[in-house]
């Protein structure tokens, strides 16, 4: 992989997690009335006319009776108006701004006007605005989804196994077996009468197969394309015979042999596709990529393979990491103490659930270098520290989905781990 590449993986990567943050903490704000703006702004819109359409509309919100509902939308579009003057034009692939009287969780009336904008990872199709009593993230969710899903299936005379891979993931989503007696014909039948029974078992079972396919690939997930693997020659005679659905016959990827059929059949073509680079531009071929590598590194004694919080973010900080690797559901989180009076700075990793005792106990000692009472906490977001000191030392952050294999791979190591430039000496 070359460096630009690397470079895009990375901020692929975090810029995804940081997104799909948002989306969720955006989801979760409930306004006290129809006080919550969002705005979508298509690539080729020209500011002004939506500068012009906010403006319209803070004139018509002069209307709503409640005062503070009244209040709250004004203030929400002229912080919106005031935010989009600061563009030109819109991004490539659009803008998306939410803003509103965000709730503080002291009553009615303390709500605190903030606005969150957003590039998504797609145009953005549509020219929205809206004013709600929640903000409208579903397009934004939408775009989330990897439009790029393909189809795997995996056969053999005995079972087949259905899966599907997207950008992040894969699972199988159904296996059949096909109850077709072996090539053995059981006593008393004629070679003729048994392998005319067979066949159309056989024909059976793979009308079945691809009815399921049908319903899977087409019907519940639209599928690009397919891959067909399995031991022998089963797939091959399964896709001569034309079984599938037409539009899945003319859009078969690839072919490929395996071991194995049925649901460790899909499990072997994904890896087989992740060798053969089929689907590099695939998230989770990138991510199957970084993990083998990481394990490697791990286990094969050469001391450049480390894991556990503390030792990345030593060697992060000290310059020696080469690639750190973190779950996207890590619960680590980074809790710094300040000192006002003398700038001490106390810093902790610790796990989410020990932040509201930590924090007590650290806020109600004096500074250990002054001894001053003066102290204000501030919590941070780990993945986003690790960017912090990732582009200070120019090393490299890669942000794993913590619900596929790779995922639960790095977990039982604590969920993060790097690759070292090299060995430090101690």
């Amino acid at each position: 992989m070359s460096s630009s590449q690397d470079k895009q993986s990375k901020w692929d990567s975090v810029r995804r997690y940081k997104l799909n943050k948002m989306i969720n903490k955006l989801g979760n704000i409930s306004g006290h009335g129809t006080e919550l703006v969002t705005v979508y702004i298509p690539p080729r819109r020209p500011i002004y006319d939506i500068i012009s359409q906010l403006k319209n509309e803070a004139g018509t919100a002069s209307n709503i009776k409640s005062d503070l509902t009244r209040t709250h939308v004004q203030d929400a579009l002229s912080r919106t108006i005031e935010y989009l003057k600061l563009y030109k034009e819109p991004p490539d692939n659009g803008l998306v701004i939410f803003c509103g009287a965000i709730p503080t969780g002291k009553g009615i009336g303390t709500e605190k006007i903030e606005i969150y904008s957003v590039v998504p990872p797609k145009p953005i199709q549509i020219n929205l605005y809206r004013c709600d009593d929640h903000f409208w993230i579903d397009h934004l969710k939408d775009m989330m989804k990897d439009d790029k899903v393909i189809g795997i299936l995996s056969l053999d005379t005995q079972e087949a196994g259905l899966g599907i891979l997207t950008g992040d993931r894969w699972e199988v989503v159904e296996s059949l077996t096909s109850g077709v007696a072996g090539k053995h014909r059981q006593g008393g039948q004629s070679a003729r009468r048994f392998e005319r029974l067979r066949d159309n078992e056989l024909n059976e079972y793979y009308h079945r197969v691809a009815d399921y396919a049908k319903k899977i690939f087409i019907d519940e997930y639209d599928v690009k394309g397919i891959i067909v693997g399995g031991p022998g020659p089963t797939k091959d005679g399964f896709l001569k015979e034309e079984y599938l659905d037409y539009r899945l016959q003319n859009n078969v990827i690839a072919v490929l042999d395996s071991s194995y059929s049925g649901s460790e059949g899909v499990r072997e073509i994904i890896d087989k596709v992740n060798e053969q680079g089929i689907m590099a531009d695939y998230r989770l071929m990138e991510e199957k990529k970084i993990i083998k590598n990481f394990i490697g590194e791990v286990y094969t004694g050469k001391g450049l393979g480390i894991y556990g919080i503390f030792e990345v973010i030593d060697a992060l900080k000290n310059g020696y990491a080469d690639l750190v690797l973190v779950t996207d559901d890590i619960t680590f989180i980074r809790l710094e103490i300040k000192c006002n009076k003398c700038q001490h700075i106390q810093e902790k990793f610790i796990d989410r659930n020990e932040l509201v005792y930590t924090k007590q106990d650290l806020i109600s000692n004096p500074c250990p270098n002054c001894a001053g009472q003066d102290l204000e906490s501030i919590e941070q977001d780990i993945i986003e520290y690790l960017e912090e000191i990732s582009i200070m030392v120019g090393s490299r952050l890669e942000v794993i989905s913590g619900k596929t294999e790779e995922g639960a791979q790095l977990a039982s190591l604590g969920k993060i781990g790097a690759i070292l430039r090299f060995k430090p000496v101690k």
